[in-house]
């Protein structure tokens, strides 16, 4: 179940990078040998919505979503899902994951997935102190009994 958890973990936070945030972690001697068992394809997804999180559901719009799938040499596969239409930031997610399933998972940890974790983390941050800015508490003054 742990090992569930981990994997997890890294595939959210492949999913939230960003092409750029994902190369400028990338380790320049990293380029294993590898096949697409699926090539990198696009298509559409729905987005669904609650009002306030707990309401009716509805339809908030359909967005891109880009996977891919690839197999390492030693038979480990990873797969990947990411919004937009980058082609080649799925492969490299995908290719990622595998990796992150092998022997090399402790070092990848460390130099990709955990200072892409704490650059996620230092956005929600920033994020959630922008609308607690703007946030407007009402109160209400009750009258008396007439």
């Amino acid at each position: 179940m742990e090992a569930q958890k981990t994997r997890q973990h890294w595939l959210s936070v492949l999913a939230h990078s960003t092409p750029q945030q994902l190369l400028a972690h990338w380790p320049a001697q990293l380029q294993p040998a590898y096949q697409l068992l699926r090539a990198p394809e696009t298509g559409l997804t729905r987005l669904q919505a609650r009002m306030g999180g707990t309401g009716k559901r509805f339809i908030l719009g359909d967005t891109t979503v880009t996977r891919a799938v690839v197999r390492l040499n030693n038979g480990l596969c990873g797969y990947s899902y990411v919004l937009g239409r980058d082609h080649q930031h799925a492969e490299r997610c995908a290719l990622l994951d595998a990796l992150l399933q092998g022997e090399q998972s402790a070092a990848l940890q460390q130099q990709i997935i955990a200072p892409l974790a704490a650059l996620r983390q230092e956005q929600l941050t920033l994020r959630s102190r922008e609308v607690a800015s703007s946030r407007v508490d009402f109160f209400t003054l009750v009258r008396g009994d007439n």
